[in-house]
């Protein structure tokens, strides 16, 4: 038996199995910000593990495809992690009470006072038009509050 396969063989056991640690903390672990961890970290070492074993066994025409797909789970997974966990953070889906470090507090806080600050363009402002009709849509409407009409006859919806 080659050495190329066992060495295959082994990276291909070390890669299931911590897929198989990842999926199990997915369902283990009790909150969003472990599973994202659970879900990230094992399952890119164990799909890269198992690229690598494949790529062992094969040609290196057909092996460099395989870089291809290992370069886009790396790039990919940690972005889409990160993107979840701060979106879930962000509508409050996560306890902030329960997290060790917040760094992303700060930022949240800034982001709620710029808000309650803002204030939108009085309607006849400055130059004396019109800042659009009340429900916002930034279009002239009848200034009842009614639907505006577009050239078909149907309300805008």
């Amino acid at each position: 038996m080659p050495i190329s396969d066992v060495v295959s063989a082994a990276l291909m056991l070390i890669g299931a199995t911590s897929c198989l640690l990842g999926a199990l903390g997915l369902v283990r672990l009790p909150d969003l910000p472990a599973r994202l961890q659970a879900t990230t970290k094992p399952q890119t070492l164990g799909l890269l593990l198992i690229l690598i074993a494949a790529a062992i066994r094969l040609d290196f025409e057909n092996s460099s495809t395989l870089a291809l797909v290992v370069l886009f789970q790396v790039l990919t997974a940690p972005v889409i992690s990160q993107v979840v966990g701060r979106s879930a953070y962000r509508s409050g889906a996560i306890d902030r009470d329960s997290l060790v470090v917040d760094d992303l507090a700060d930022r949240m806080d800034a982001d709620a006072r710029a808000v309650r600050t803002w204030r939108p363009a009085a309607p006849g402002g400055p130059t004396g038009e019109s800042a659009g009709s009340p429900d916002g849509d930034g279009e002239a409407g009848s200034g009842d509050g009614a639907p505006s009409r577009g050239t078909d006859g149907l309300a805008d919806r």
